[in-house]
């Protein structure tokens, strides 16, 4: 049967409505998408981390999301190019090198590898962690663990201002999650205080 083309599909605001509905049901065609790319990876051992927007869905928070975040080792992205490109997966656009689609559902996979420092990208105590690392399987799928998503996120949205939504993500994390001043001991000493601060004007909206 011919995929649909996702592209095509949140290029629809009714398209896109109905295909946000399923995916948070667990269905349509990122879904299918996902478990699918997750199975490839597993096939060629390549070790993989789902993050960004998909593990925030992984972890409890519902928000939509038009592409699939990985984070791979750098060998992994080698061996990503070399043994899934073309079979199944092709270049987002000519000449890209760790953005590609899906070629049956034309799906965006965007990968970050081990190492990288989230936000502004310059050296800071929080770096991508090595895929089998800070990680947990929910539904079959491997997760960043939300410790290490919060840990990022919060890095991220502190060091560039235009991921300012990373902060507003964690925030919604702690609602989803009832999450406590004190997991933030969990956390890197970096992002702690933000965590905390966060954390508190949660609180003080419930009041």
């Amino acid at each position: 049967m011919q995929a649909s083309d996702f592209q095509k599909i949140i290029g629809s605001p009714v398209a896109a409505y109905d295909e946000g509905l399923r995916f948070f049901m667990g269905e349509g065609t990122l879904n299918e998408t996902l478990r699918r790319v997750a199975k490839d990876l597993d096939t060629h051992q390549i070790d993989y981390n789902v993050i960004g927007a998909v593990a925030l869905n992984q972890h409890g928070y519902r928000r939509f999301t038009e592409d699939i975040d990985l984070l791979l080792t750098r060998e992994g992205l080698e061996k990503f190019r070399n043994e899934l490109v073309g079979k199944g997966f092709r270049p987002a656009f000519e000449g890209a090198t760790r953005k590609f689609r899906t070629t049956r559902e034309n799906v965006t996979i965007e990968i970050i590898t081990a190492g990288e420092f989230p936000g502004d990208g310059k050296p800071k105590p929080v770096a991508f962690p090595n895929p089998n690392e800070s990680r947990t399987e929910i539904d079959g799928i491997k997760t960043v663990s939300l410790e290490k998503l919060i840990e990022l996120k919060l890095a991220s949205g502190m060091t560039a201002p235009a991921r300012l939504k990373d902060l507003a993500d964690v925030q919604e994390i702690i609602k989803i999650k009832n999450l406590s001043a004190e997991f933030a001991e969990k956390l890197d000493s970096f992002v702690r205080e933000k965590f905390i601060e966060l954390q508190r004007s949660v609180e003080d909206a419930k009041n």
